[in-house]
This record gives structure tokens, sequence and C-alpha cells, in this order.
């Protein structure tokens, strides 16, 4: 049905959170030629939240370059299930067991839709073009609202049966602690995300410099002045981190782990003591030594990962990393 769309190949991305829905059309080399925004009704009903999917693919539909298009990736805020094509985003409650892969097929032309989660779309750009590019075992994670992640296996992006595989943030790492809104207890989201960052700081008697308002940045800035509560709070965040790469670390050998996202932006005052803290956990010979490193992309990894999940899920080798290299 789209053999004319074989040269110059393209892959309609969509980014889908709970403030944006993004989209953009990108090539063979990872750059985003066109792009469309909405903003995410998140606290609209389920049609609503697709009415807004649906006017960022109509505005992609209507450049030329539409034509080339043989795919589309999505990479969404999870849970996701790539199995089914559902997503049930915890930041979207309109959307539960949304058949967002069946939607967006029937809005695009019936391309074929490569579902993912949002981390796991940041772990494949990052691999593709990015601080992973070049190393066969890695962890990328984002560090923000919430903590995700993704891994790359033998040079290959593993997303997992249902699009969900290295979601490092509801590993367990305190055994009694805090309960997490998954379920669990002591996840590492539930002690390293942003909120929960700022949330330890006022609990422990932090007031933000000159009445900011209370955000992770915020500590961070208090800590790079010398804070000792907000060093406190950084601190036990990159313990939580540093336990759960450890043992990702032990159980599938990566040798790269790419921190982005939000609280990634807090620099030393984060990767300081996330290394301190993983040359204590990661003491296994095949598991010391591990490389950690900002995330490269920023806010366009979202795209850029869910074009390149979709490209290695259809075999599309025009988009490979090794193309990227050569291009």
């Amino acid at each position: 049905m789209h053999s004319d769309r074989a040269a110059g190949s393209l892959i309609a991305a969509l980014d889908i959170g709970g403030t944006k829905i993004a989209g953009a059309l990108v090539d063979a080399s990872g750059r985003l030629l066109v792009r469309a925004l909405r903003p995410t009704p998140a606290k609209q009903d389920g049609e609503t939240v697709m009415r807004a999917v649906g006017e960022v693919l109509g505005e992609l539909r209507l450049d030329g370059g539409w034509r080339r298009v043989v795919a589309v990736g999505i990479g969404s805020a999870g849970p996701v299930d790539a199995s089914r094509g559902t997503v049930s985003p915890v930041n979207v409650p309109g959307w539960r067991d949304f058949p967002l892969v069946e939607r967006v097929a029937r809005a695009a032309d019936a391309l074929p839709v490569v579902l993912t989660g949002d981390g796991v779309a940041m772990t494949a750009a990052e691999h593709w073009l990015g601080a992973a590019r070049g190393y066969d075992n890695a962890l990328c994670m984002v560090v923000s609202t919430g903590v995700g992640g993704g891994l790359v296996l033998g040079g290959a992006l593993l997303p997992g049966p249902t699009g969900n595989a290295g979601h490092i943030g509801h590993i367990s790492v305190d055994l009694d602690g805090d309960s997490c809104p998954c379920g669990s207890r002591g996840c590492v989201e539930r002690l390293a995300s942003g909120p929960n960052i700022v949330r330890r700081a006022l609990e422990n008697g932090w007031v933000p410099a000159g009445g900011a308002e209370p955000t992770a940045a915020a500590v961070a800035q208090s800590a790079r002045s010398g804070d000792p509560v907000a060093l406190a709070s950084f601190d036990r965040a990159a313990q939580a981190l540093a336990a759960g790469i450890a043992a990702t670390a032990t159980l599938v050998e990566v040798r790269v782990v790419v921190i982005g996202g939000g609280v990634a932006g807090a620099g030393d005052v984060l990767f300081g003591p996330l290394r301190a803290h993983l040359a204590r956990y990661a003491t296994l010979s095949f598991a010391a030594g591990i490389e950690v490193v900002p995330a490269l992309l920023g806010t366009d990894a979202g795209l850029v990962g869910a074009a390149a999940a979709a490209a290695q899920v259809l075999g599309l080798a025009e988009f490979s990393p090794e193309f990227a290299l050569e291009g």
C-alpha cells in the first residue's frame, strides 16, 4: 500500500506525557524535520485526550513529507502494554487500557505502529545518537517526576513483551520503606524522584532560598550552597539510584548508565554521591567500574527514541545506529 515511500523514508514519532503531546517526522539520521505540539488535556476524558493526539498527527500529515512516512513510533508515559497496544498512564486518568495503537493506526493511513514506554524510548534515543552510542550494554534512566529507564543488551534495545523492560524506578531498594503508588514499598522512585527529593527536604526542615517554589532544582541550589538538609536529601536519592543500578548491573552486566530528566540537571550534587555510593554497591568484578554519565539529547529524546524503537522493532535498517555513523 505504501510502496512509494521506500526512498528517503521517515518515521512519524509521538511523545505522549501528562503535560504535552509532541510529534515529529524523523529522518534516518535522527533529525526532527517537522514538529507539532499540543498540551495534554490530562484531566479530561479519554476521547478528549485522543483528539489532541489526532490533532498532532493531523498537523504532521499536512506536511509533504508525510508521503515518505513508513511507520509511527510512540513513546508514552506508562504503564504501557505493547503486546496489546494499550496505555494506562498514571498521570492521564482518562486512559485506562486505552487502545492507543489501534486508534493511531486508524488516524495514520493504517501504517504500522510501534508502542514503547517513555523510558525505553529515551534509551533508544541515547543509544542511537546520545551518551550510550557505541555501547553494546547500557542502562538509560529518566529521573524526573518519576524514575523510568530502559536497557540495551547485546547492542539491541530490549523493550520486553509489554514495552516496559528496564523500569528501574520500581525496583525495591528499601524493603520496609514507604509505600509507593505502584503498590510496593521502598521503590527507587519513592526515594529518588524530584517530588520525593523535595518532600524529604521539607520534612527535615529545609526552606527554599528567597521564597522560591519548593522544587528539586531549588533543593539542588541549596545543596550547592552547602545546606546540610538539601545535601542529605540528594544523597539519599543518589543512594537509592546506586542500589538500583548495582542490582541491574549484577543481573545483566551493563557497562554505562546514562541519566537524564530534570533531576539530572542538578549535576555534581547528584552525580558525585551517586558515583560514590555505586562504588560501594557494585563490587563484583563484572559489575564494578560502571560509567555514569549525563544524557545528551534533552527534551528531544522522546521523539528521537520513539522513531528509533519503531525502526528496530520493524527491522528498518536505514535507521540503525550504523547508518547514523556513516551518514
